[in-house]
């Protein structure tokens, strides 16, 4: 279902002379200071409904040229990369589907890439290549000044190409995807969309969940509950402060992976409250030394 990509086959020099980036917050101001500052891109360029984000991002030199008005940013460009919340992918494709001329590559960095095929493909004209993506990485900030050029460093970057996709493409957007720092899988978009349920969706949606039930506690308990924060609890409000328009289209554009991957959750869950109430330690101490090896494994995988 997923497939390693081999060595690179491309000469030093920048791999494209004008890079658009529709959406200028984390993830999007990451990879326009990364692509100029790894000599990547001649040219990078933005386009943000939001005139203060384009102001910032121009402030903070992250672009050379921001706007609010799409058809400014995507001209000339040759890769435009949609750095959106995965809820306005229909409306952000039909707005830049008819600005878009043979040649340019499309791609994003979305965390739900059925929705990027399903929301973007159809508004894009003959000729335009998309190459959905999804770099795994971020924090829990946003707006252009989250960003950083090492972000991708040591990462993975998964990408979801449709059946017959333009190889070409394929290869110029996995080179810019390594040449960040990022080690390329390429998957299938319904295959990342259920790995990713369990990996990234479903923690964001039990840290919310918890953080949500302390914040419903009465005052006098939860007052004690965040001057006591252990290290679990702060690393739940690490992750439950992550951006809430991005994780509502995420929760909404993969429910049913979500949901699949939440009812076998649901039904663990169940099985250690049940240990816990009848005294069974030894199932206890058995589950917890499974789980501490996924911790190790990940570790070893430096991705933690």
């Amino acid at each position: 279902m997923s497939t390693a990509i081999a060595d690179s086959a491309f000469a030093p020099g920048p791999l494209f002379d004008r890079v658009a980036i529709v959406g200028i917050g984390l993830i999007g101001s990451s990879l326009a200071r990364a692509l100029t500052e790894y000599g990547i891109a001649r040219q990078v360029v933005c386009a943000d409904r939001s005139a203060d984000a384009c102001a910032k991002a121009l402030e903070l030199g992250i672009v050379a040229e921001a706007s609010t008005d799409p058809a400014t940013a995507l001209a000339g460009a040759e890769l435009v990369v949609l750095a959106t919340p995965v809820g306005s992918y229909a409306t952000v494709g039909e707005a830049i589907g008819p600005l878009l001329t043979p040649g340019t590559i499309v791609t994003d960095v979305g965390s739900v890439k059925q929705a990027t095929l399903r929301d973007i493909g159809p508004h894009l004209p003959d000729g335009v290549p998309l190459i959905p993506g999804h770099p795994v990485a971020g924090t829990e900030h946003s707006g252009p000044e989250a960003g950083f050029a090492s972000l991708f460093q040591g990462r993975w970057c998964i990408l979801t190409p449709p059946s017959g996709a333009d190889q070409q493409a394929l290869d110029r957007v996995t080179e810019m995807w390594r040449r960040v720092g990022s080690t390329v899988e390429i998957m299938e978009a319904s295959h990342h969309d259920r790995v990713l349920a369990i990996t990234s969706h479903l923690p964001h949606l039990i840290a919310y969940t918890i953080v949500g039930t302390a914040s419903d506690l009465e005052e006098d308990t939860k007052s004690e509950v965040i001057k006591f924060s252990a290290g679990g609890f702060r690393d739940f409000t690490r992750i439950a402060a992550s951006d809430p328009v991005m994780w509502r289209d995420i929760f909404l554009n993969n429910r049913e992976a979500v949901l699949e991957i939440l009812q076998r959750f649901t039904e663990d869950l169940t099985a250690l409250q049940r240990s816990i109430r009848w005294g069974e330690g030894e199932h206890l101490q058995e589950h917890f030394t499974k789980t501490r090896a996924v911790r190790r494994g990940i570790i070893d995988a430096k991705q933690a």
